[in-house]
């Protein structure tokens, strides 16, 4: 009987030590998986900078737009440094007082309804309708030309993310090719991924992608796509001889260089 218990002891033991070793490589597993596969990173003028998914869109949609109402590259600068000192580019729904989303703006200072300031392309359109009422905006520095939009109670606190806004704004305008790449899991669903161009039209002005386009329109284009891609499961797009694809996170070369753009989405499953 002693022998008996003994042994039972012991196999209860190693069934334990098993299951805390499994639990313990399991986890390690999940989190070098999530560190993995979920951030993006632009790329531009020898300048590298991480950021999550979420951002990626966002400054996607504040360049597109600056884009849409024809504006420089350097308005979508002042709009990006601006987002990253106001949210971090995160379209947040509370703030100081009432202010909401990319660029906290105030319902009560006339910025819009709640609704409207967390909606990304309005806030962004707003902030730029404002940017372009200050005399002389485009040849002031960056700082100077955010706080007279914003009135800060820091006037000067924009200008720790000019290079940061300066290397988005490079990739999200097209003036870099390939500048942004991001990966992320994309769990299979049994609905069908969200229609694109909708967007697209909405906040780059884009209604079609059948025909080629100028370099730097078409890596802008590139670039909304890839920043939403998440957001419409975007599995790869491509665009003068170079393909991204959501499963590796990274450009590759192609042989397809006609100036279009492509994109392919996520299959519904059956």
């Amino acid at each position: 009987m002693a022998v008996s218990t003994a042994v039972r002891r012991i196999g209860a033991g190693v069934v334990v030590i098993a299951l805390v070793a499994g639990a313990a490589i399991a986890v390690i597993v999940l989190r070098h998986h999530s560190a993995a596969v979920t951030s993006c990173q632009v790329n531009a003028g020898g300048t590298t900078y991480t950021i999550d998914v979420e951002q990626a869109a966002n400054s996607a949609t504040i360049a597109a737009v600056g884009k849409r109402l024809g504006l420089a590259d350097h308005a979508v600068t002042i709009a990006l440094a601006t987002s990253l000192q106001e949210s971090k580019l995160r379209n947040l729904p509370y703030g100081d007082r009432d202010s909401l989303g990319l660029f906290q703006q105030r319902p009560s200072q006339g910025w819009g309804t709640a609704t409207e300031i967390l909606t990304p392309s309005y806030s962004a359109a707003a902030f730029y309708r404002a940017l372009i009422k200050v005399p002389s905006w485009s040849t002031l520095p960056i700082t100077v030309a955010a706080q007279k939009v914003q009135l800060s109670g820091a006037p000067s606190a924009y200008a720790q993310w000019e290079s940061e806004a300066r290397t988005l704004a490079i990739a999200f305008t097209g003036e870099a090719a390939a500048g942004l790449t991001c990966r992320f899991p994309l769990p299979r669903s049994a609905v069908a991924a969200p229609i694109v161009m909708p967007g697209l039209a909405n906040e780059l002005g884009v209604s079609s992608l059948d025909g080629a386009f100028p370099s730097a329109r078409g890596w802008t284009i590139a670039s909304w796509l890839v920043g939403h891609a998440q957001q419409f499961r975007v599995t790869t797009v491509s665009y003068r001889g170079q393909e991204w694809r959501a499963s590796t996170g990274r450009w590759r070369s192609t042989p397809v260089n006609d100036g279009r753009v492509r994109f392919e989405q996520q299959a519904a499953t059956t």
